[in-house]
């Protein structure tokens, strides 16, 4: 940990780039959080921001399927040191850059020290690719899911109405809670029968977080079960440009512009990496 302190207190003030980080977690696989993360980039992306999407699940990351790219290199070449993250940064639709992980790559799971502190002096400069980078996290309340959500500026928790959702959803919010999370904490309900089962469903996390954590949770937004999104991912495309008027992109249309002009108020240069020191390591 010594170490990798001394590297960022020697890095020039140059690079330390004020990059805003949007991590978008879950508390159980199957919530559609990886969809969100890939269409929120991209909407993101044409309120003429650069974005940087990352997956975040090293070992079994899928962003290249669902986004229809095929990416040569990953984050398992930046593990061995045999590219660095520019070699492994590619282009992806909507104009947004995008960094792969690996998919079925047992190694990637139990990287040693060493490893670590190189991935490390890589994601330091992710920050110098961007204005916005959204992180796609594993699903769950593993330390590497909770590191990314504690480094970022603002964590979106997606959830369904489903019970064993919303406890997952929950249970994230009280270990970023525990850990001392600074930063919004928003809740986005997906697969939604309706608008008012969406709203109960916020509702009822919202009142145990502020209740028994103390917490305010925001209200995101609400995406409807939507047969468009399925086919989209049939398609292997972002539904907000495979069906740009579907109610889906609608409605992560709305919610990036809601969180660009939350993006574009805060300032806080170096977060990102100064966390990721603390607690991916």
């Amino acid at each position: 940990m010594a170490n990798e302190a001394i590297y960022l207190q020697e890095m020039p003030a140059s690079c330390r780039c004020a990059a805003q980080i949007l991590t978008v977690t879950a508390g159980k696989g199957g919530v559609g959080k990886t969809n969100i993360a890939a269409n929120l980039a991209i909407c993101l992306s044409s309120l003429q921001k650069k974005v940087l999407l990352v997956d975040a699940d090293i070992s079994l990351g899928n962003l290249d399927i669902i986004m229809g790219i095929s990416s040569r290199y990953n984050i398992s070449h930046i593990v061995s040191g045999q590219k660095t993250i520019e070699q492994v940064i590619c282009p992806g639709p909507g104009h947004i850059q995008v960094v792969c992980a690996g998919s079925g790559i047992e190694r990637l799971a139990n990287i040693n020290e060493f490893q670590r502190h190189r991935l490390l002096q890589e994601l330091f400069r992710l920050q110098q690719h961007a204005d916005t980078i959204v992180i796609d996290t594993p699903a769950g309340i593993s330390k590497s899911a909770i590191s990314f959500c504690l480094a970022a500026d603002h964590v979106l928790v997606v959830t369904t109405p489903e019970a064993t959702a919303i406890t997952g959803a929950y249970g994230t919010i009280k270990v970023l809670t525990q850990n001392f999370f600074q930063g919004p904490i928003s809740i986005i309900v997906n697969m939604a029968e309706s608008i008012a089962e969406g709203r109960k469903t916020y509702r009822q996390i919202a009142y145990v977080a502020k209740r028994f954590l103390g917490t305010h949770v925001y209200d995101a937004g609400i995406l409807l079960k939507d047969d468009r999104l399925t086919s989209a991912v049939k398609l292997r495309t972002p539904v907000v440009l495979a069906y740009p008027k579907s109610q889906t992109s609608s409605a992560l249309t709305a919610l990036a512009a809601k969180l660009g002009v939350s993006i574009d108020s805060q300032t806080d240069v170096g977060r990102f990496t100064a966390k990721i020191v603390n607690w991916f390591t």
